[in-house]
């Protein structure tokens, strides 16, 4: 009897999940990027190397050799994560919500490999293939692929092209998903409700209520996620909303909180960390989590457990901001500057984050396989095609621009060679 051979083998016996599994959209950006040393990317939402903590870094690994006993922080830790760690984030996030009870704020923190896992997991933990979550509208891609690689389905609230919540068009939506029998199949809701990626904007304190007390009306009481990735990247205020874990319309729904010291501070230590209101939910999460990884990366958490400890990331941060806000000013005036807004492109000037959300004339379709976005790439410029942020029935005239990696001279270029491309598609 002849052996199996890969040669032989007609196909590999996926699970659905494996079959569904395709790398991140994003990968093909980052391809198409390193394969063109010219090509100047407004695509990737990594932070500026300039703005790095290099500092804060050393001092925290020097400050951690130098302990007396037993380098507990080179072993494995827990999967919930450093107990000090969870306390200094709860402290922080009593700083923003001062209501949350302080007794067992830190007992319902627990400590992820960067928020993106968190969201995984989040999703993982509720949905079945065919179930809902209702999502942003535009919203963070990459968590639509999570929702998508997991079997479920990603479903836009209802949202004006100012970002505002339609209440009555969400009533209708709700009222559609009753009459079909698919309201049980909602599990979830997502918000990205500060300085969102991709549109940079922050939903309103009364639109986040209004969401709140209008699913509970409609019964529609499920799990959210609030991803709060960028709330501490504004530029000059903070977004004054308050989050779902304090806003009294959300006291019935179990709640996640999920952040990160990722974007605002350092993307290669990988230290995300959540909030979760329901003991359930939080017990399951984890239970997931254990499997994959035994704990997040202990020494990293460490480090920042001492960063944080010593005011190094409260001394950091404004650097860190006036940075972005520098680089924002400097792609917007040049996208100004060059006449995109007289070509018929409009977009909004961000508070925070790292992201313009550009708006092009409804004719122009800015999808990855569109000739729009090919003239870019051979013009020397890449950005996300904004049909990628769509949970469903894509907008096709979106771009995502991150100002994140380039330096502002850089960042003038990128508009001069979008704006050529735009010029050439002008009516």
């Amino acid at each position: 009897m002849k052996s199996m051979t890969t040669a032989a083998r007609t196909s590999l016996p996926l699970s659905a999940i494996g079959q569904r599994a395709s790398l991140p959209a994003v990968a093909a950006l980052i391809k198409t990027a390193l394969e063109n040393p010219r090509l100047l990317s407004l695509a990737a939402g990594f932070t500026d190397n300039s703005t790095l903590p290099k500092a804060e870094f050393l001092a925290a690994a020097q400050a951690l050799a130098a302990r007396t006993g037993d380098p507990e922080y080179l072993n494995y830790g827990t999967t919930a994560g450093r107990p000090g760690l969870r306390r200094i984030l709860a402290e922080r996030l009593k700083y923003w919500e001062p209501t949350l009870p302080a007794d067992t704020l830190d007992a319902r923190f627990f400590i992820t490999t960067g928020s993106q896992q968190a969201l995984y997991i989040a999703v993982q933990s509720l949905c079945d293939p065919g179930d809902i979550v209702l999502v942003d509208r535009p919203s963070y891609f990459a968590f639509l692929e999570i929702v998508t690689g997991l079997g479920a389905r990603p479903k836009s609230l209802p949202y004006d092209e100012s970002g505002r919540l339609q209440i009555d068009e969400l009533r209708k939506m709700l009222g559609e998903l009753k009459r079909t029998g698919e309201i049980a199949r909602v599990k979830a809701i997502y918000l990205v409700s500060y300085f969102s990626n991709p549109s940079g904007r922050s939903l309103s304190e009364s639109d986040k209520a209004a969401l709140g007390r209008t699913l509970a009306e409609e019964g529609v009481i499920v799990p959210i996620i609030e991803d709060a990735a960028y709330r501490e990247l504004y530029f000059d205020t903070p977004h004054p909303a308050r989050s779902v874990l304090t806003l009294p319309e959300w006291n019935e729904f179990p709640k996640l909180y999920a952040a990160t010291l990722t974007k605002p501070f350092s993307t290669g230590a990988k230290v995300g960390f959540s909030y979760c209101s329901d003991e359930t939910w939080l017990k399951q999460m984890l239970a997931i989590k254990g499997p994959h990884d035994f704990g997040s990366a202990n020494y990293n958490q460490a480090l920042f457990e001492e960063i944080l400890g010593a005011g190094g990331f409260e001394k950091h941060i404004p650097k860190v901001r006036q940075g972005y806000k520098a680089k924002m000013l400097a792609l917007h005036e040049a996208l100004i500057a060059e006449g995109l807004r007289d070509l018929g492109w409009q977009w909004d000037i961000p508070g925070g984050g790292m992201y313009l959300w550009l708006r092009a004339p409804a004719n122009i379709d800015t999808g990855m396989h569109g000739e729009f976005c090919k003239a870019c790439v051979q013009e020397g410029v890449l950005y996300v095609p904004g049909d990628m942020c769509f949970g469903d029935n894509p907008a096709r005239n979106y771009i995502r621009a991150s100002y994140g990696v380039l330096t502002p001279d850089q960042l003038r270029e990128a508009a001069k060679r979008l704006v050529r491309v735009a010029k050439r598609f002008a009516r």
